[in-house]
């Protein structure tokens, strides 16, 4: 879930892959995405967890159960295929979900090779009127000029600096960075990884009114 942080309320979700393998169990996506992604197999799956959430939450909506946004992590590799502005569609027609309510979350290494074709996608799925998130901030290259210029509505904070913000000066530093450039370019922010009621309070705070973590 995606709370907000001043309101205590759920305000959107956020679709995370999971592999329950026969014989050795729950296996993380740490594990498995890297094959995945080394083997071609990613934009399969990218595309079969876009369809199985957009699908799945239009299910809670009709159920009063969810509002708000579904957030859908893409790959590079899935951003990258020719057709994949035809597959956002193709989902969202499918299931009957309209574009507001889906968010797509990229690293900033998807926008990292081919810049003109990346923003002419960006571009063209904010004018469909999805929305679009800049996943772990801080862990790559963090470019101002990428920033400036892509449209996204919300920066997320990596849970590796969250993690240890109330302990560690230098993640508390970063946060507090990541928030203010996100209110300086008027972006949403949201902080991954939020353990403790601690953490949320001094988030809080410091102007970050979304979060996500099992302390909320």
């Amino acid at each position: 879930p995606q709370i907000s942080l001043d309101a205590g309320e759920v305000i959107g979700l956020e679709a995370l892959v999971r592999w329950q393998h026969p014989v050795r169990g729950l296996i993380s996506p740490a594990h498995f995405i890297p094959v995945a992604e080394e083997s071609g197999l990613i934009v399969d799956i990218g595309n079969w967890v876009l369809k199985t959430a957009c699908c799945q939450y239009v299910e809670w909506m009709d159920e009063g159960l969810v509002s708000g946004t579904i957030a859908v992590n893409v790959s590079a590799h899935q951003f990258r295929q020719p057709d994949f502005i035809d597959t956002v569609e193709e989902a969202l027609i499918r299931c009957g979900l309209r574009p507001e309510h889906l968010e797509l979350e990229l690293t900033e290494s998807v926008v990292m090779h081919g810049i003109e074709d990346v923003l002419c996608k960006l571009e063209e799925l904010d004018q469909l009127g999805i929305k679009l998130a800049i996943d772990d901030f801080g862990t790559g290259y963090s470019s101002l000029t990428y920033l400036k210029h892509l449209p996204a509505e919300i920066i997320k904070i990596d849970q590796s600096f969250v993690r240890d913000m109330l302990v560690d000066d230098d993640d508390l530093a970063i946060v507090k960075g990541v928030i203010g450039l996100a209110n300086a370019f008027q972006r949403g922010v949201i902080a991954e990884g939020v353990e403790s009621a601690e953490h949320g309070k001094a988030l809080l705070e410091l102007g970050c009114e979304q979060a996500q973590g099992f302390g909320i």
